[in-house]
């Protein structure tokens, strides 16, 4: 299925290949004649399971069996198609064609790519092994999108050589001849060895698809400035000693044209009108924005859309929560993937603080706020969909509280989609970016938000330090432990000394605790307790709370400043040139794929 992607305005077309598997013999007539209905389609319905969900569930065994089927189906239909096309134009002469392919391994899940075509080449095309390997290493890029040890993936050997032999095979031999090189740099380092194995040893052996994907790869990407230097001293860090050649930094970025030309009309023309249309092909002419920052007719024309783009999402919040957003409150948004590394816990609590404070009568000078929540769970994520039930019980109870009213309100958005995204970025005035220190890869929605003049809240983590670096300290509202200050705080980590130290913690684990927002579910929220009371809490939840809070407080204070507030907006847009994703695909192709723009071709 070839997919159309036309670029803007530079008459050029791209496509996107997309697969979908399909049984070679789809219904068998004689299992159907002898009354096995369910046996004569079983062979059409196994490979259409293939690619009837991407990323199936994989915490049972066939989910896992499943996921790897679907990695080597995609995998190997793209390769074997490029393969096709080479050899169609070039027949089996492959000394050019590392100088005309890159294959981009976006994360580890097709980073079986790298077995998969040195299998193809030596068995299908008759290479050897040096000469396969050769075109193998100089194709094949690999770029990490995630810091956290348990999300780079890991198969069972057994399930592997049983699925895959022949790639077995080839893994061990890749493995063997690494491990090799590893011996001959580090002579007698065993338990270095052991660490870059390819093969991770043990009660039940596995294979490491990030260490396959290094070591058959010429470069290897973070996706943000922090996150690329933490790979580097930390997750790859023996790799980056023998190879430091290989690793580099790509910050990730997101197109103006969808999330802002596209998404927010009002605020593109604003922006059209005061520095022209240069800005859709070029984001860095922004910048020409900053002057209209101090123009109080400009700053007036800026708010008056952002009020229209609230309006909107306030009737999407109306339409499938129920909940009346006030859109002259602030509105406070977190949407992304519900991970507990994204801490949508932690937002969670200060809103708790919030009521807590309202029901207290502390209301003097009060900002009224919305806090919006949306986002999806993997399907067998346990805490990650405990967290959503939270948030919806926190709503419910808030929203229905007539003490309360108008000064806070909370809805999760059901179905969080791209769709959705394109009415809430340019709506939302503060961004929650409040990830652990050292956990985010980088974040794309925080350049989003950014991009439509949302002011963002956050850590010093991933992206939001270069967002940081471009707008300045007085128009970010910044927080929280460092990663280095997270990793020294680990071995004395003591939540249950700060919730004591802390009124506010304390009266907020309370409320959680005495059953309030779970009044006929009791212990329904015991495993969120367990895990916030728990020194072993690797988000360091209680640790980031007070400094949370006081970041907060700052931010509402700013918000009942409308000019204030305003130029904050107007500066973090005109600041957000270096995050399109044109400049991202720009240091891949200077670095990493070094092909020559092909200039298209005239028609008629």
């Amino acid at each position: 299925y070839d997919i159309p992607v036309p670029g803007y305005r530079n008459e050029t077309v791209n496509t996107l290949r997309l697969w979908k598997a399909a049984a070679t013999e789809e219904f068998d007539l004689g299992e159907f004649n002898a009354g096995e209905y369910a046996e004569s389609v079983a062979a059409k319905n196994a490979a259409e399971n293939i690619t009837m969900v991407l990323y199936p569930n994989d915490a049972s065994e066939n989910g896992k069996e499943l996921r790897l089927r679907q990695q080597y189906f995609l995998a190997s239909a793209s390769l074997q198609d490029v393969l096709r096309r080479w050899v169609w134009v070039h027949g089996g002469d492959f000394s050019d064609f590392a100088s005309k392919n890159c294959f981009q391994l976006n994360d580890t899940h097709p980073s079986i790519s790298v077995a998969e075509l040195m299998r193809l080449l030596m068995d299908d095309h008759g290479m050897g092994w040096d000469e396969a390997w050769n075109v193998v290493s100089h194709t094949m890029a690999y770029t990490n999108h995630t810091l956290l040890p348990e999300a780079l993936e890991r198969w069972p050997v057994a399930m592997f050589q049983t699925m895959l032999p022949r790639l077995m095979e080839i893994i061990y031999e890749i493995n063997a001849r690494h491990l090799a090189q590893v011996a001959a740099r580090w002579p007698g380092d065993t338990e270095r060895q052991r660490r870059m194995s390819i093969i991770e040893e043990g009660p039940h052996a596995q294979v490491r698809m990030a260490y396959l994907a290094i070591v058959g790869s010429f470069s290897v990407n973070g996706v943000a400035e922090l996150h690329s230097r933490l790979l580097e001293q930390g997750l790859f860090r023996d790799f980056y000693e023998l190879w430091p050649e290989k690793f580099n930094n790509k910050t990730n970025g997101v197109t103006q044209r969808r999330w802002l030309a596209w998404c927010n009309p009002g605020q593109s023309k604003l922006i059209t009108d005061a520095i022209g249309d240069g800005w859709i092909r070029d984001l860095s002419q922004m910048r020409r924005l900053l002057p209209y920052a101090d123009d109080p007719g400009f700053r007036i024309r800026w708010r008056e859309v952002k009020r229209e783009n609230k309006e909107r999402l306030a009737a999407l919040v109306q339409e499938k929560c129920n909940v009346e957003f006030d859109t002259s409150a602030m509105f406070d948004v977190q949407v992304k993937r519900i991970h507990e590394y994204k801490r949508q816990l932690l937002n969670v609590l200060h809103v708790i603080h919030l009521y807590d404070r309202i029901k207290r009568g502390e209301t003097a000078n009060w900002t009224p706020r919305c806090v919006l929540f949306g986002g999806k769970a993997a399907p067998g994520y346990f805490m990650a969909k405990r967290i959503i039930k939270l948030i919806n019980n926190v709503a419910d109870v808030i929203n229905r509280d007539p003490e309360v009213g108008n000064l806070l309100k909370v809805a999760f958005l059901p179905n969080y989609r791209v769709s959705a995204m394109e009415v809430i970025a340019p709506a939302t005035d503060l961004s929650e970016q409040i990830s652990t220190a050292g956990k985010e890869a980088s974040g794309t929605g925080n350049m989003k938000f950014m991009m439509n003049g949302a002011v963002t809240i956050g850590t010093f983590d991933g992206a939001n330090i270069e967002i940081l670096q471009e707008v300045g300290q007085d128009n970010f509202f910044l927080f929280g432990l460092t990663a280095e200050e997270v990793e020294n705080r680990r071995p004395s980590y003591d939540p249950a000394a700060l919730i004591d130290g802390d009124p506010d913690l304390a009266r907020v684990m309370w409320l959680l605790e005495c059953g309030h927002f779970s009044q006929f579910e009791p212990g329904v929220f015991d495993p969120i307790v367990a895990a916030i009371r728990s020194p072993q809490d690797p988000w360091m939840i209680a640790a980031d709370f007070r400094s949370y809070v006081f970041a907060q407080k700052r931010a509402a204070e700013a918000y009942k400043d409308e000019e204030r507030w305003t130029r904050m907006s107007l500066v973090n847009a005109a600041c957000s040139g270096r995050f399109s994703t044109d400049r991202t695909m720009l240091d891949y192709n200077r670095d990493i794929w070094k092909l020559q723009p092909v200039p298209p071709v005239p028609m008629g």
